[in-house]
């Protein structure tokens, strides 16, 4: 037991620190190059209550990098492949036993991982180099996004079915539900939700916050089932996103961008399966959840009801700032918010075997 949670421990805080370590020389990297958006958002295409609460913030955004989930998935992949090396040349007990790289827990997870950042990466560049009139007035584009996500899930979801034997689906309190080769697309599905919750990373410290409460979740429950490299590795990511945070709060020196909302949001649908609690991880996301079906729900509302809008800001998040919430007390309450439901995901998940 002892060994199993200095595997999860050491790892963890090592990526933070390690992510602490590389963030000023990355930080330089990005201000030296511009990596900015370099294009705020249409005036004409949003609504008088955004234009209120984001006059001000997108003019500082046109001087904040946009790059920084960089920080998180290189700091991820640093550590994954440093504790692996040192098995490698330190092959005794103690340094195998550390070593949390593993084919059957984490390697589908950090190639989902990485691959998810890459493609978020190609987005963030297009915004870099002004291409904003691609990345976010073109149907074309959001198209083609969605075919690659739709790939990921195609390639991640064979992965479970044909290298894991994964035929079945875990549902709460009532055993299990056989799938068989259905469970790619369901792993589709769940992939494509979880994406369409990146519209989250909209204030500074949001999406940070957020998002290390949730894999330290899925620590715990990997941890519960005795996947303890798949635990390590959410550590990881736990540990990495912590350090993000800590120069996201706000003033934000950069943002985590489609490069670390992408990966990250995809790597989320690939630990619920391979903690068989996919059905929970609504719960366990919530903040996620409630973002992404805030912006559905005013899609509907305006398509139906002749523009009519249910929140005066979506998502949801900037429907409270439009209220008058200060930015830092809805930050903090998401935080809040995130923190309660992934331990209710993490104790229904445990009591639900």
């Amino acid at each position: 037991m002892l060994l199993n949670l200095l595997k999860i421990s050491i790892p963890t805080v090592f990526a933070f620190f390690l992510a602490i370590f590389l963030t000023p020389t990355a930080t330089h990297f990005f201000y030296k190059y511009k990596m900015w958006k370099k294009k705020a958002r249409s005036r004409d295409t949003t609504s008088i209550e955004f234009k209120s609460i984001h006059h001000a913030k997108e003019k500082a955004e046109i001087s904040v990098p946009c790059v920084g989930g960089i920080i998180i998935w290189s700091s991820v992949l640093i550590t994954t492949f440093l504790f692996f090396l040192i098995s490698v040349i330190f092959p005794n007990n103690f340094f195998l036993e550390i070593n949390f790289f593993s084919r059957a827990q984490t390697l589908l997870p950090l190639g989902i991982l990485i691959l998810g950042s890459i493609v978020g990466l190609i987005d963030d560049i297009l915004e870099i180099t002004g291409k904003s009139r691609i990345t976010r007035n073109s149907a074309w584009y959001t198209k083609a996004k969605i075919i690659v996500i739709v790939l990921c899930g195609l390639i991640a979801g064979s992965w479970f079915f044909y290298k894991l034997g994964m035929t079945s689906i875990h549902i709460p309190f009532d055993g299990f539900l056989y799938l068989g080769i259905l469970i790619i697309p369901f792993f589709i599905i769940v992939a494509l939700a979880t994406f369409s919750s990146g519209v989250i990373d909209g204030i500074d410290g949001l999406s940070g916050g957020v998002l290390a409460s949730i894999f330290a979740a899925y620590s715990v429950i990997a941890y519960a089932n005795n996947q303890i490299d798949l635990a390590a590795f959410s550590g990881v990511i736990t540990g990495a996103t912590l350090a993000f945070l800590w120069f996201n709060i706000p003033p934000a020196r950069f943002y985590m961008g489609e490069t670390g909302i992408m990966g990250l949001t995809l790597t989320l649908a690939a630990f619920s399966f391979l903690t068989d609690s996919v059905l929970i991880l609504p719960i366990i996301a919530m903040p996620l959840v409630i973002t992404s079906f805030s912006v559905i729900i005013q899609l509907i509302s305006k398509k139906t009801r002749g523009g009519k809008k249910i929140f005066k800001v979506a998502p949801l998040h900037h429907h409270f700032e439009a209220l008058g919430w200060p930015s830092y007390k809805v930050t903090m309450r998401y935080w809040v918010f995130s923190i309660i439901f992934a331990i209710i995901g993490v104790i229904l998940v445990i009591i639900s075997r």
